[in-house]
């Protein structure tokens, strides 16, 4: 069924799937969360997660357009973070920080998504190109590749902030000078970086966006675009490790290190490599501006 409306009556279209989404993964949340001796919340939330994105990917595929699931890599987050909050009863001050740095980090993603989004008509050009590449796998690519796995790296990268839940805290004794001295830094920082990576893609946004009005065509090479070619991937991938540097204030290193490994891979190993392919087939000078920048920052 493809059809085309206004880009607000896509919005609206948008928000109303996504409030069924969101419904239906509560329900099922609350019902396996009903007898606590069967299932563990987290894989409830995870349960969850899995429902809504294939909900999602469902009206994806009666409206042909894979891009009714871009807005769920940054609205289930913090939807996700403060819904846990209500669940758990937590609200300390690791908690809090969390809450405020995934709700910047949201808005910041959402906004350039709510900028850049023509409507439902209009699917991202990385899903057209699966489509007209692998047409009888498509759908299976669209399944398992476009919307399943982001929302599984996205739930590891987001294990070490629901783990913030679960570990006491006591606001006495963190600052104080003495053994939690480190803690109260490693915090600080961590905080710090959640807010530094959105900001840091918030200025990008609007560097590549007045640079793009000003110069169709051209290779965007001002600002944070002169340090690096992919400032806005880097301050995504920043985030993450923003948020896995809070957890590991109090717990050290360990296995949820894997949540940022993993979105970090996805960048380099997917995201950045299909962006570099249509830089260079669709920008004469980028070859050279490859040349001379860094990939990052």
């Amino acid at each position: 069924m493809k059809r085309d409306y206004s880009k607000w009556c896509s919005v609206a279209l948008i928000a109303a799937i996504y409030t069924l989404a969101a419904v239906a993964g509560w329900l099922l949340f609350n019902a396996l969360t009903s007898n606590p001796l069967t299932t563990d919340p987290l894989i409830a939330l995870l349960c969850a997660d899995v429902l809504a994105t294939v909900i999602v990917w469902a009206f994806g595929l009666l409206y042909e357009n894979v891009s009714v699931y871009d807005p769920y890599w940054s609205v289930f987050p913090p939807v996700a973070f403060l819904l846990w909050a209500f669940y758990t009863g937590v609200w300390s001050l690791p908690v809090g920080l969390l809450l405020i740095a995934s709700c910047y980090w949201g808005w910041r993603l959402t906004r350039n998504w709510m900028i850049t989004f023509k409507g439902i008509g209009h699917e991202d050009w990385r899903y057209t190109k699966y489509r007209s590449q692998h047409p009888l796998v498509f759908h299976t690519i669209n399944l398992f590749g476009l919307n399943m796995m982001p929302t599984l790296i996205v739930f590891a990268a987001m294990l070490p902030g629901l783990k913030l839940f679960e570990r006491p805290f006591d606001m006495n004794t963190l600052f104080v000078n003495d053994g939690h001295l480190f803690t109260t830094i490693l915090l600080c920082l961590a905080f710090l970086t959640c807010l530094v990576a959105p900001t840091i893609q918030l200025i990008a946004d609007k560097q590549s966006h007045d640079f793009r009005a000003a110069n169709p065509g051209k290779v965007c090479n001002v600002g944070l675009w002169k340090h690096g070619r992919h400032p806005n991937y880097f301050g995504e991938i920043l985030f993450w490790w923003g948020i896995w540097m809070m957890y590991s204030a109090f717990n050290g290193f360990d296995w949820y290190i894997c949540g940022a490994i993993a979105m970090t891979a996805l960048f380099l190993g997917i995201s950045i490599p299909l962006m570099e392919q249509r830089q260079l087939a669709n920008k004469p000078g980028y070859a050279e501006y490859r040349k001379q920048t860094r990939i990052l920052i």
